[in-house]
């Protein structure tokens, strides 16, 4: 009875989980003092001030971590969305900062060339190897 019970009633505590921290990052990303906001304006701020992209976005994630409240940790992916959002929805408030913004995103590019990479490379040599083993030895584990 009380496994029914709760079985009925976890989906739906799940659910409202997980859509208040939904919310919460809307909230945060349209709030002028949110994270997001805050993130925006230290990225933006440090790279006009002449830093490189790593340094800003260090402190701008860091920023933006600590202050989130949400049930999970903030991603590095959603950090950069967040940011672009702010920056977006308020370009006056960050002035020249959209052209800093191709740079949050250049990491993961980068990362997903060269996983593909890396990819194309084992299976290319899965490839060469099958094909120059003796049929007694290639499934010789």
């Amino acid at each position: 009875m009380l496994r029914s019970a709760l079985t009925g009633v976890m989906p739906a505590l799940m659910l409202t989980a997980a859509s208040l921290s939904f919310g919460q990052s809307v909230q945060a990303a349209t709030e002028p003092s949110g994270p997001a906001a805050k993130g925006a304006q230290v990225y933006c701020f440090m790279r006009n001030s002449g830093n490189n992209h790593e340094v800003s976005w260090l402190a701008a994630y860091a920023l933006i971590k600590r202050q989130s409240a949400s049930l999970f940790k903030t991603s590095p992916e959603h950090a950069a969305v967040m940011i672009t959002e702010a920056v977006v929805q308020n370009p006056g408030t960050y002035p020249d900062c959209g052209k800093y913004l191709g740079d949050l995103y250049a990491n993961a590019v980068q990362e997903q060339q060269q996983k593909q990479k890396e990819q194309s490379e084992a299976s290319s040599t899965t490839n060469q190897s099958d094909a120059a083993a003796p049929r007694s030895e290639r499934y010789a584990y």
